[in-house]
């Protein structure tokens, strides 16, 4: 899978060739990244090097902690970075569909079809390779077409629920 990372406004093109190695820019990197007892701590080995690393998420980035540097992390596919740019990000009709992200298992949904959201609230939380993921409302609303629940797996770009 290709992404595009987005570090403290410079953007990298990132691959995921398999569990153990990701290409960033031109170069392969092996890597092993593991949560250390539930907590915002995981451990990077990184060509054999070993780093740990704090993990925060944020409205729309990830702040990252590493080696005694904050860092602010966006991440999306070519796809998504295109309709960002755009501008076409929400529908015309107002709605926000929310889409999983990457392939992965759905740990928990804590919200209700009906339910009156606010913007930055946590709609999906999302586990794959290992991290779980925060999905967040983009905006304020009401939730419908509520399609997934924990338990679940869900592939990239699957449609998980929709704000109007």
């Amino acid at each position: 899978m290709k992404y595009i990372a987005e570090i403290d406004g410079m953007e990298f093109p990132v691959e995921i060739i398999d569990d153990h190695h990701v290409r960033f820019g031109e170069e392969i990197i092996e890597v092993d990244l593991a949560a250390v007892s539930g907590q915002p701590l995981y451990s990077l080995l990184m060509n054999g090097e070993s780093y740990e690393g704090y993990l925060y998420p944020d409205e729309d980035a990830w702040q990252v902690l590493l080696l005694g540097q904050f860092f602010s992390v966006r991440v999306m596919d070519e796809r998504e970075r295109r309709l960002r740019t755009s501008g076409l990000a929400a529908a015309a009709s107002g709605e926000f569909t929310l889409k999983a992200p990457m392939p992965g298992l759905i740990i928990s949904v804590p919200v209700e079809e009906g339910q009156q959201v606010d913007k930055g609230q946590i709609l999906v939380i999302l586990e794959s390779m290992k991290m779980q993921n925060e999905l967040r409302s983009p905006r304020a609303g009401k939730v419908s077409r509520l399609r997934v629940k924990a338990g679940e797996s869900v592939e990239q770009k699957q449609i998980m629920l929709t704000v109007v």
